[in-house]
């Protein structure tokens, strides 16, 4: 029962070098990669997102140890991984000893930004057989001007946002695109064969790859729009909506396909680097509220 970082190493480091034979920098990730894991498990928690106390879900994830695969993410400091940014090269520290002059290949822009802004650990990350350097990058945020009014942005299912000015971001040809691939998923899986396995296995980030760069570019062309005609962004706060809305069966599976959280996640940062005011407003009532005298009614929005 001890959790804490600096608590394990006085019970563990001593023997995970001694029997693994690991370096004192890499004992100590180990010890703070389980920490780490713990500390989320325990945030999960207490934010109930794993279900209520006494819920089947949260027994077992109460009860079960955290485990990791042996292909999982692995953390580096500057002393276990260096970078040679104008040779695109790394000196990593293995298991089986340091190995240097690794090659990696990144954008012009990518190696400008590392070169100026990289700061604290970097992931090793094998993702489909194919290793990837997750490098942080502190980019310094440009002053928060007064904004001129503010650009209101409601979320939604058939139209994934709406501005105040009336532009749409049409939601139809994308649920179109989501419902066909989870049909073919469904299909596949009924199927049970190897080459659907195969065919599953290649497929299951293309989804989220999809979704991610759908709500890049809403975000994008939604700063853009504030940016230019100097206006802050109110975004509507819909944390817990999934606790809060009742759906039919049908509805469940869009509500709950379709990342608002990461989408609004994408136009906080996009504005932070823009120097655009953001603001979260309570979604309650915000479809029957008249935009020019605040009145609720639901006559306000009659379909």
């Amino acid at each position: 029962r001890v959790f804490r970082n600096y608590d394990l190493r006085k019970h563990a480091y001593t023997s995970i070098k001694d029997h693994y034979g690991l370096a004192a920098q890499a004992a100590q990730h180990v010890i703070k990669k389980v920490a780490d894991a713990y500390a989320v498990l325990h945030a999960n928690l207490r934010a109930g997102n794993l279900g209520k106390p006494g819920s089947a879900r949260r027994l077992k994830a109460e009860s079960k140890p955290i485990v990791f695969r042996s292909e999982a993410a692995q953390p580096f400091d500057d002393r276990c991984l260096s970078w040679q940014i104008d040779a695109r090269t790394v000196s990593i520290w293995t298991v089986a000893g340091r190995l240097k002059d690794l090659t990696f290949t990144a954008s012009a822009e990518q190696l400008k930004t590392l070169s100026a802004y990289r700061k604290g650990e970097s992931d090793l990350v094998c993702r489909d057989g194919m290793w990837f350097l997750i490098a942080t990058c502190d980019l310094p945020d440009r002053p928060v001007s007064l904004p001129d009014g503010f650009l209101g942005v409601d979320l939604g299912i058939a139209n994934i946002a709406t501005t105040s000015t009336g532009t749409r971001h049409c939601g139809k040809a994308l649920n179109a695109v989501r419902h066909r691939r989870r049909e073919l998923r469904r299909r596949l899986q009924a199927k049970g064969t190897k080459s659907a396995k195969r065919l599953l296995k290649k497929r299951r980030r293309a989804e989220a790859r999809f979704a991610a760069n759908t709500n890049h570019v809403i975000a994008k062309q939604i700063v853009t729009e504030a940016e230019r005609t100097g206006q802050g962004i109110a975004l509507e706060d819909l944390q817990g909506i999934r606790d809060r809305v009742r759906l039919r069966k049908p509805q469940r599976v869009t509500l709950h396909a379709w990342s608002f959280h990461q989408l609004g996640s994408f136009i906080s940062y996009k504005a932070a680097r823009a120097g655009v005011a953001i603001i979260h407003v309570d979604p309650s009532y915000t479809s029957q509220q008249c935009s020019a005298c605040g009145h609720v009614d639901k006559n306000n929005r009659p379909d």
